[in-house]
């Protein structure tokens, strides 16, 4: 799902970029709000488990790949914001370090991944199971299998608005391929979730059940 370097135009490039910062700028400004110095390091150690899970890809075509996501593992357990800075740093890091994602589309990858596939599932998930507390696995299956989708989607929209591929190729080759992947996402990340439910069962509550929208 990583876009590579010069895939990009410099107006798609410019726009996502500022979109991207502009997101995670308001995600540091809440994350003192929604998160204990407590869970920090619960915290460090699930997003060192997403950046192993995200370094597994799956060629897709046109230079593009695809991989697990787990923005939703994260939002569900610390906080949508919390979540999109988390993989904000695994995005950084993958780029800098690893050359998985070029740097000059770091941010088209952050806004596609950290912040619209992060809030999407967020967002699913308090659809489907905001009217009861604790864990619920089947809106965590769900929620993960619309972020995934949803992320490829834009991946696929930015890819055709800077002319680097057709929309008519981008589109079904990202969406086809990461409803697949979703399926993945969504067995990891209820298997982890149903895991943690039962020997940390204070991680899933720390989120209390809300409507569905974003925490204002």
């Amino acid at each position: 799902m990583h876009i590579p370097d010069g895939f990009l135009d410099p107006r798609t490039l410019a726009g996502t970029a500022v979109m991207g910062a502009g997101a995670v700028g308001y995600a540091t400004s809440r994350l003192n709000r929604e998160l204990d110095e407590g869970r920090i390091s619960v915290l460090a150690a699930m997003s060192a488990f997403v950046f192993a899970a995200q370094m597994v890809n799956f060629p897709i075509a046109g230079g593009t790949s695809g991989h697990l996501l787990g923005g939703t593992l994260l939002a569900i357990l610390f906080g949508p914001w919390a979540a999109c800075l988390s993989l904000t740093a695994v995005l950084i890091i993958q780029a800098l370090v690893f050359g998985d994602g070029g740097i000059t589309a770091l941010g088209a990858n952050v806004l596609n991944m950290a912040v619209l596939g992060t809030l999407a599932g967020y967002l699913t998930y308090r659809l489907l199971a905001r009217r009861t507390a604790g864990f619920r696995p089947v809106p965590a299956f769900l929620a993960s299998w619309v972020s995934v989708v949803l992320a490829a989607v834009a991946a696929a929209l930015e890819l055709a608005l800077a002319g680097a591929i057709p929309l008519r190729v981008a589109l079904p080759a990202m969406a086809s391929w990461h409803a697949l992947i979703g399926l993945g996402e969504g067995i990891i990340t209820t298997a982890v979730l149903a895991y943690l439910a039962r020997v940390r069962p204070g991680l899933l509550g720390a989120v209390p059940p809300q409507p569905a929208k974003l925490p204002a």
